[in-house]
């Protein structure tokens, strides 16, 4: 991908089984947001296919955002601090019945529909290992008042209530504590066995990995088959354009 700047990222090669953990792992401004929105099909590629879960990129973007969800990747999908969890949850929950449910799921009775997307948040809770009765104000705390940890939970549980195949999560380890960062591999880990695929962007992957390792001049191979290059001094500038120019996904 190249922004008017320079390479977002290039020469990026990987092959991951449904179910992995797929990590781009380095520096900010090395390309890493960049190629994981490309990968989810948010971002246009200037050059080069992919495929995604047999879906073909970027001919079928759309297909590919269908199937993919964002967890936290700031600028595209932030959490409000105005808002409460519960909030959060219950719009997620509005607009996944709304746009994304089968047409025919809407001719359903109201309260089937409404058991059905309960059960998904709860679903969505659960593997996101994020209990509401543990918060200070249960569903009514503010999400401003979450721990780093717990808002990292929350926008994964949001992320999963859609059911994606693929999951995509950005700074994944930013601003946690050894503990809370090992927490959160945890987690990462615990949803890609149960068959969604993961893709994290972080600043130091953890082993046992299918690892993209990025730097500002170039990416070495990592563990499994990941490969790839962000060879121009300016490219942290350029990813920034290429995200400007996205607008919000």
């Amino acid at each position: 991908m190249k922004g008017p700047r320079g390479w977002s990222f290039r020469g990026v090669a990987v092959d991951a089984r449904p179910g992995s953990l797929v990590t781009i792992e380095g520096p900010s401004g090395s390309g890493r947001t960049c190629l994981l929105l490309a990968l989810t099909g948010r971002m246009r590629p200037t050059e080069g296919r992919a495929e995604v879960g047999g879906l073909a990129l970027p001919r079928r973007m759309a297909a590919v955002r269908r199937i993919s969800a964002l967890g936290p990747v700031p600028g595209v999908s932030d959490l409000d601090p105005a808002l409460t969890v519960a909030e959060h949850l219950r719009e997620r929950a509005l607009l996944q019945r709304r746009f994304d449910g089968s047409p025919l799921a809407l001719l359903r009775p109201r309260r089937e529909r409404a058991a059905a997307s309960r059960a998904r948040v709860e679903a969505a809770l659960s593997a996101a290992g994020l209990d509401l009765d543990a918060l200070p104000k249960a569903g009514r705390t503010s999400v401003r008042d979450l721990e780093r940890l717990e808002a990292l939970r929350l926008s994964i549980a949001l992320a999963l209530i859609g059911e994606p195949r693929l999951l995509a999560v950005d700074d994944a380890d930013l601003k946690l504590s050894d503990t809370d960062r090992a927490e959160a591999w945890a987690l990462l880990r615990s949803i890609a066995d149960g068959g969604t695929t993961v893709l994290a962007v972080c600043s130091e992957a953890p082993g046992g990995t299918v690892a993209i390792r990025t730097t500002a001049s170039e990416t070495e191979t990592g563990t499994g088959t990941g490969t790839g290059t962000a060879d121009e001094t300016d490219t942290e500038k350029g990813a920034a354009d290429a995200l400007a120019e996205t607008g919000r996904a």
